[in-house]
């Protein structure tokens, strides 16, 4: 089994329940793993509701789909991470890179 340093876990979060579920996972796993790598990745719905409130030491974990932000005409903010392609793509490519993907 991987041991926490090398631990890297996407939590997806297309919707605002799973944006929700996806903060809490993250508070988990930094409390029961602390030197594992997360990722709150954001698409669809869950876009605005991060946009919306802030998570102050979550938000430094979560990365907005660009297409989702161009398609709502809305923009980020700091310390938001905007991703560099679709989330689905994204995603994907983390993943061949070693992330472990959970849908929260």
């Amino acid at each position: 089994m991987a041991d926490d340093m090398t631990l890297k876990i996407i939590l997806h979060a297309p919707t605002p329940a799973a944006l929700g579920r996806a903060r809490n996972n993250a508070i988990n796993v930094m409390r029961e793993a602390p030197n594992a790598q997360v990722r709150i990745v954001v698409n669809a719905q869950a876009v605005a509701a991060v946009l919306d409130a802030d998570a102050e030491e979550l938000d430094a974990l979560t990365w907005l789909c660009p297409v989702t932000l161009l398609g709502t005409n809305r923009e980020s903010r700091t310390p938001l991470h905007v991703l560099p392609g679709a989330a689905v793509l994204e995603i994907a490519r983390m993943q061949q890179a070693g992330w472990v993907y959970i849908r929260a």
